[in-house]
């Protein structure tokens, strides 16, 4: 059966829950050649240890040659050593070493108090309406307005970029009005978007070249790459890569964190009452969302994983999805569980290329989950519910809900 399984093929994550196949894959072939398309194809990694050899083993493993199925050659070879998540060492701990400024704790930490006054109001406001899109209205919001702030956008900008990566990263409709911009972005599709988005920092870094300040993009301008400075184009591929890796995770995990607890109420209430602390219950939204399905590794020699040949050149794709169900790692996966521990997910990859947004998705889960526990007492679904057609994110497109107040 495992040979007729393609794991990349979008409508297996659009239609439902993959859970099945993908134990049914641990089960019998949790190291396989996937063919995607017919004549080509990749190694599936479906279970946990697998795939964090992959991960932890740089010296087998590129990651210059793309990091997703289906990743367009031209655009990689344009990106491949310049842009952070397809680079290697030696590039790849300076460039992340510049931009770590933004992300190290002490920082992340002090963004707290702006998470706080973006979710609330957006809490508040799905709490007056009868219905609301969780994902464009909440999900999609919190990580657009925190990149600005990473970022140093200016003030008067910052509703006009959110608005553009709401529509970017699909959420391009029910923005809160709080921070719909003066003059609305109606009609881009999500190509239109990013390239807005795109020109944005282009105007950004010339700026920063002449002012700049405490912000990741400054960093990565006046910082050190083994005695040169970054070009324009590396800062603006690395820009585009931060607004796009901490966007999704974020969104995806918050919607989806949202439909799992409602649809399992016990643990809403071991986290209203904090019965399960909310450290354990981010991870555990991590780990049972994992909004990234998969990351690449092109073999640079010949090697094992999981018992299977790997030739050099051969693409291994690690479907973190199905490694963080895994039975031999996780007590009863598929279920839900806040408390859960220890929860060792691979949610944010593992290795050199941890992903370095991971902090700051923690943080903004945790403020989203307290802001929800404080002022929320029930919440259901009002309607169907729209996932994504992906097979690198999955996600939820549209997530119609209803909160009721806690009026404790």
């Amino acid at each position: 059966m495992s040979a007729t399984i393609d794991v990349a093929d979008p409508g297996l994550y659009e239609s439902g829950d993959p859970a099945a196949t993908w134990a049914h894959l641990r089960a019998t072939k949790p190291v396989f050649w996937n063919e995607h398309p017919p004549g080509r194809g990749f190694w599936s990694v479906m279970s946990y240890r697998p795939a964090l050899e992959v991960y932890r083993n740089t010296g087998a493993f590129t990651s210059e040659l793309g990091m997703r199925v289906g990743s367009d050659p031209a655009a990689v070879a344009a990106a491949a050593g310049k842009m952070l998540i397809v680079t290697d060492p030696p590039v790849h701990p300076q460039l992340r070493g510049l931009m770590n400024s933004a992300f190290v704790p002490r920082v992340v930490a002090t963004l707290e108090e702006s998470m706080r006054r973006v979710i609330e109001p957006l809490v508040e406001k799905a709490l007056e309406k009868e219905t609301v899109d969780f994902v464009s209205e909440v999900a999609a919001v919190l990580p657009a307005a925190i990149i600005c702030d990473i970022m140093d956008v200016p003030q008067a900008e910052r509703s006009t970029m959110i608005e553009l990566t709401s529509q970017a990263f699909g959420a391009s409709v029910g923005v809160s009005t709080d921070f719909a911009s003066d003059c609305p972005m109606d009609g881009l599709d999500k190509t239109e978007a990013h390239s807005e988005i795109f020109l944005y920092y282009t105007d950004l870094v010339e700026e920063r070249r002449r002012n700049p300040g405490d912000d990741v993009v400054s960093a990565m301008i006046r910082g050190d790459m083994g005695g040169r400075r970054l070009t324009d184009e590396e800062v603006l591929l690395n820009c585009d890569g931060l607004v796009t890796g901490a966007n999704e995770t974020t969104r995806h995990a918050s919607a989806a964190g949202l439909m799992a607890l409602i649809q399992n109420p016990d643990e809403w209430r071991r986290l209203k009452t904090g019965a399960v602390g909310i450290d354990s219950a981010v991870d555990e939204v991590l780990r049972y969302t994992s909004p990234a399905l998969h990351v690449m590794r092109v073999a640079k020699r010949d090697v094992e994983v999981g018992g299977q040949h790997v030739r050099a050149g051969d693409s291994v794709v690690l479907w973190n999805s199905s490694a963080n169900r895994d039975e031999s790692e996780f007590l009863d996966p598929d279920r839900f569980d806040l408390g859960r521990t220890p929860n060792r997910h691979l949610t944010f990859g593992m290795g050199p290329h941890f992903c370095l947004g991971a902090p700051l998705a923690r943080v903004e889960l945790k403020v989203l989950l307290q802001v929800l526990a404080e002022r929320v007492g029930r919440m259901e679904l009002t309607g169907p519910v729209k996932r994504m057609r992906s097979n690198f994110m999955w996600g939820i497109d549209r997530l119609p809900v209803a909160l009721t107040r806690d009026i404790r």
